[in-house]
């Protein structure tokens, strides 16, 4: 008795990504839509939203952080003040460059900011080894806030 065994081959997409990708684009510019490795295609739109949706998620949650440790941590407070306000500014502009091309992904900002804030908060804990006690388990700010460009929740006197 023979065993049958479906072997698919390796496509270009399996072996030279950045080859078939400049063939796709080709493709496309051309009109061969029947030649299209459609699959693969779908593939890789569909994981350019999946991509910036982390990423901006990614940024949010590094910038409620960086907001926790402002307003709770007080013993690195005055020696980080400066790297955290800068590093505020740089998770607020990569938000706002992902917005600037895909205005629609406020509102994944908007149903995933407590999501953020909790996550946030998990890792200014572990950073910080303060009393989870001590830090509120909802957000004391809003997401307006957050990306307010002027906005900290403490300011050096």
């Amino acid at each position: 008795m023979e065993l049958q065994v479906n072997v698919k081959s390796k496509s270009l997409y399996d072996t030279d990504y950045q080859l078939w990708i400049d063939g796709t684009v080709a493709q496309l510019k051309s009109g061969d839509f029947s030649n299209l490795d459609v699959e693969n295609l779908i593939e890789e739109v569909e994981s350019l939203g999946r991509s910036d949706k982390r990423a901006i998620l990614s940024s949010l949650i590094r910038l409620c952080e960086h907001f926790l440790k402002l307003q709770y941590w007080e013993a690195e407070r005055q020696n980080c003040f400066r790297g955290w306000k800068l590093e505020i500014a740089n998770f607020r502009l990569q938000i706002s460059l992902i917005l600037k091309d895909s205005p629609s992904l406020k509102n994944h900002l908007c149903k995933n900011f407590e999501f953020a804030y909790k996550n946030a908060r998990k890792l200014f804990l572990d950073a910080s080894g303060l009393d989870a006690k001590v830090i509120p388990e909802e957000p004391e700010f809003t997401l307006e806030q957050a990306l307010e460009e002027d906005w900290l929740p403490w300011q050096p006197e």
